[in-house]
């Protein structure tokens, strides 16, 4: 027979080992078996089959859990059933547990089976199981649900959660400590089922930018033959890759103790690397001896949690104990683990069901709808199915080897994430709780890190364009020189004080894309440089904060605008100011004219008398030169504001025509980009640049009309003998560039952007987050600016050279208030002479038609008398008493005497006047109006 086969409560016993022998002396003991009840009923014998490795830890915890869930049932008097169950081993092995599956069914015709193995031997058996519609209760789960489980395994029952929480909480523990590549090992399965478990692990990963950066499947132990080898020599492969997170996805406790012990002789178990162990290893970390554990010290492990303080789990606790160490006393560690508590629930269900079916006819089928009824509390958590699938939320719990033993730091669960305790979302407990291999009190990078014997090696650009950004002294020892130079130097003392960072320059005379090559195919761990950082090399490469700001700029000689200087008396104020000004000019005009022309002889007159005083007053008010006296106080309040606004004006051109025509202006001679593209000018670009590619593929330039120029020393001949019309920089370069030739050449504002000047380091480098970090610090504290003002700031001679391309004029937007108040006066002094006018035509009409006979009359001759009344206005001539008083006071203007006021249609120049018209005298309270 090839199955070792146990069958309690019966006396044929293949196997005669001290463990059955044992257990079957405590079954009797115990009354295990008893031959008839007291009514004389016959008991039924109910067949259970159990496919396990029986040599293993878990087929032995397993098998203990069993015999105590059997012992339980058969003692109880009332039942009308008596347990039997039939162990058999598969040794791991699927196909020797699809022919246990068989032999079990048809030969010992069992109402159900429990499969204590992988998920690929639970789908073999279930298969099996479905033939015969007998219940299989399986202790595995898959990685990913199939969609149609129940449909192709309508028996299969799942006493174990799947694998997608415990992938998920691993992705959380690399996400939370920021490790952003992993390697991930697992034991190789013969007949797969490894690929969905990475997909799964790969998918949770990539939500959090993290990647696996290898996958090394082992074989198991047994198909090795000499495994020390074979694995010493798969973990030196392990040390070419830069990561040093791995991550023990499933593996046997046999093959998992050899890797230890292997891991840690070839060095990957040092300082700066990360094991993490899922539930396979973990939840067996008690029952290996001292020197397994100690050699992966600091390691990580998962865990299921399982509620341990109440009586439950307190007697089973007990009497598991007292078993296994009778039947396993060469076993160090007694006590029980999850597979354990799941093996007893497992029973628990079937007993159940049993003993619901008592007084029914117990068929597979039965049994199995009865059992997917379950619902209560086991020892491993809540027992519930739905569809065939346990309905339990895992809680896991994050364990950490510590010496010879281990602790627990805390839980994991998919609604709350990581927590100090249960049922609590404080996520901030790992920090300074674990203990990291290497005894270092940071958290660990998870990467080579760069020793003194094998330094980071970091490209340097050879030939550069610009060598104020770097340069390299060729000689004995190479000396390196230049702007990034100096800020990675800063950097790296930063980083130097959290962990030691020995490094060596390598020069090197090739492209920038090359360099970038170099770094992605591990030549070189880093490239420091005057490197661009884009979008298509950040797929490949870690690109730090940027050290500068990049954009397009564009770079052509400039011209003096002394051509111009002719019409440069227009620039101060814009096209829009002038006209406004004007217009605000001749309304004030008109409003004086307006308000002097009725009382004031100056303003009288023929009419072209009367516009050119009216234009000549108000010109001649700009500069304080006008003559003519004002009679009215309305008149006055115009002019002050007008005054007002005469001298900001004045004083505003005065200061912007000075400027232009002090300080120095130069004109590019070109300013579009696509007058180039359309006459077919001439531009030169970088030769190792990208931009002559950006040039090409996004601003369409023909390719024959760019000219690679090899240095920044030879721009300025190729823009003098004609060769290029304009040239294309990198703003930074377009910067260092016009600050050397600052009177000759001007740069165009940039309008096409990059993401700056960065370091490279591999993707994943956990250095290249810390120098970010680095910079942003030298940002804040000034050193990155004292570093661009010693190598990219001009010179004195040209700090104070203006090349702005263009002088704003004055405009409108910044005077409007002040010709609003301008108008505004104007307007209402003009208003307020209307309605003085009307007043005194409605006082004149009233005299008028007292001497005379009262007529009705048009609006039209009314409007007609109206303007006749204005326009032949009021003259003002001194009486015979106020005109010695006038005569002292001829000096003051601004002082009015008494007048008589006489109709101008009486005196001399209109000799044939109206008999109607008559001298008026006016009071003084009008005369100054």
């Amino acid at each position: 027979m090839p199955f070792s086969e146990v069958i309690v409560d019966s006396v044929r016993k293949p196997s005669f080992s001290i463990r059955i022998v044992i257990t079957f002396l405590l079954i009797v003991f115990h009354g295990y078996t008893t031959p008839a009840r007291a009514d004389n009923n016959v008991y039924r014998n109910i067949n259970i089959g159990a496919i396990l490795d029986v040599e293993s830890r878990i087929g032995k915890e397993v098998t203990t859990a069993v015999d105590l869930s059997v012992q339980k049932f058969n003692s109880n008097n009332s039942n009308n059933f008596k347990l039997h169950i039939h162990f058999k081993n598969s040794t791991g092995n699927p196909l020797q547990a699809v022919l246990a599956a068989n032999e079990l069914i048809e030969g010992n015709e069992v109402q159900a089976i429990m499969e204590v193995g992988t998920w690929q031997e639970a789908a073999l058996v279930a298969e099996v199981g479905n033939k015969a519609q007998t219940p299989v209760l399986s202790f595995a789960g898959p990685a990913v649900m199939p969609p149609s489980r129940s449909r192709n395994w309508p028996f299969l029952l799942q006493i174990a959660t799947n694998e997608t929480e415990q992938i998920k909480c691993v992705a959380d523990i690399i996400s939370w400590f920021k490790w952003r590549k992993i390697i991930a090992i697992y034991e190789d399965e013969p007949y797969g089922g490894d690929s969905k478990v990475l997909s799964l692990l790969t998918e949770s990963l990539q939500q959090f930018g993290s990647e696996i950066e290898y996958s090394l499947g082992l074989p198991p132990l047994s198909h090795l033959i000499d495994p020390k080898e074979a694995l010493r020599d798969e973990l030196t492969k392990l040390r070419e890759k830069q990561s040093r997170v791995f991550v023990v996805l499933h593996s046997s406790l046999s093959l998992a103790t050899h890797l230890f012990s292997e891991a840690k002789d070839v060095g990957l178990t040092g300082r700066d690397t990360v094991w993490i162990l899922t539930e396979s290893v973990a939840s067996l970390l008690d029952t290996v001896n001292s020197s397994v554990i100690s050699s992966i010290e600091g390691a990580l492990g998962i865990k299921t949690y399982y509620p341990e303080e109440n009586k439950a789990y307190q007697d089973f606790f007990m009497q598991f104990r007292r078993i296994f160490r009778s039947n396993y006393p060469d076993e160090d560690n007694s006590e029980p683990g999850i597979h354990a508590l799941r093996a007893y629930d497992a029973m628990t269900t079937i007993t159940n069901a049993l003993e619901k079916l008592q007084n029914s006819n117990i068929t597979s089928k039965a049994l199995f709808d009865t059992i997917s009824l379950s619902n209560f509390s086991g020892l491993s958590g809540k027992i519930l199915f739905k569809k065939g699938v346990l309905l339990q939320n895992s809680t896991f719990t994050i364990i950490n080897v510590v010496g010879k033993r281990y602790k627990e730091l805390g839980y994991w669960s998919q609604g709350l994430g990581f927590s100090k305790e249960r049922n609590d979302n404080d996520t901030d407990i790992y920090d300074d709780m674990v203990n990291w291999p290497g005894d270092i009190r940071r958290v660990p990078k998870g990467w080579a890190m760069p020793t003194y014997a094998k330094p980071m090696r970091i490209g340097i650009p050879g030939r550069t364009a610009f060598e104020k950004f770097v340069k390299v002294t060729d000689g004995p020892n190479n000396r390196y020189s230049g702007f990034c130079i100096d800020v990675f130097l800063a950097v790296h003392k930063i980083l130097v004080q959290s962990y030691p960072l020995p490094y060596e320059f390598v020069p090197y005379n090739g492209t920038y894309n090359d360099l970038i090559d170099h770094v992605i195919n591990k030549t070189f761990d880093a490239v420091v440089g005057d490197i661009t950082i884009l979008a298509n090399r950040s797929k490949y490469v870690e690109f730090t904060q940027p050290l500068t700001e990049s954009a397009l700029s564009m770079v052509v000689p400039v011209k003096s605008e002394d051509s111009q200087k002719a019409w440069m008396f227009m620039k101060p104020f814009t096209l829009e100011m002038w006209i406004v000004t004007g217009a605000v000019f001749v309304y004030t005009m008109l409003v004086v004219w307006f308000l002097e022309h009725r009382s004031n002889p100056e303003f009288r007159g023929p009419f072209k008398y009367q516009l050119g005083t009216a234009l000549w007053f108000t010109f001649s008010s700009i500069f304080f030169a006008h003559r003519e006296k004002i009679q009215s106080n309305l008149t006055r309040m115009v002019v002050v504001v007008w005054f007002f606004v005469v001298f900001i004006l004045t004083s505003s051109y005065t200061a912007s025509l000075t400027s232009m025509l002090t300080v120095q202006k130069l004109q590019p001679n070109v300013t579009d980009i696509d007058w180039l593209k359309r006459s077919n000018s001439k531009v030169g670009c970088d030769s190792d640049s990208f931009i002559n590619n950006y040039l090409i593929n996004v601003l369409q330039f023909n390719e024959d009309n760019i000219r690679k120029v090899p240095s920044e020393y030879n721009y300025d001949g190729e823009f003098k003998n004609g060769s290029i019309t304009a040239a294309f920089f990198e703003l930074p370069y377009a910067k260092v560039f016009t600050n050397k030739y600052c009177t000759g050449y001007t740069a165009i504002n940039p309008t096409y952007r990059f993401g700056g000047f960065g370091f490279v380091f591999q993707k994943g480098s956990p250095i290249a987050a810390d120098a970010s970090e680095a910079i942003l610090t030298l940002s804040e504290n000034g050193t990155l600016r004292k570093i661009e003002e010693d190598w990219l700031y001009p010179p004195s001679e040209c700090s104070t050279s203006q090349t702005t391309i263009e002088t704003e004029s004055l405009s409108l937007q910044s005077f409007w208030g002040l010709y609003l108040i301008s108008g505004a006066t104007s307007t209402i002094c003009f208003l307020l002479f209307c309605f003085h006018v009307l007043k005194n035509f409605r006082k004149y009409e009233n005299q008028s038609d007292g001497s005379a006979t009262p007529t009705e009359e048009s609006v039209w001759i009314k409007t007609k008398k109206l303007a006749q009344y204005f326009h032949n206005g009021e003259i003002k001539i001194p009486d015979r008493n106020t005109a010695a008083v006038f005569a002292q006071r001829k000096a003051d203007e601004w002082i009015s005497p008494r007048w008589v006021y006489v109709s101008t249609s009486a005196t001399p120049e209109h000799p044939h006047a109206s008999p109607s018209t008559e001298i008026e005298m006016a009071q003084t309270s009008d005369d100054n109006l």
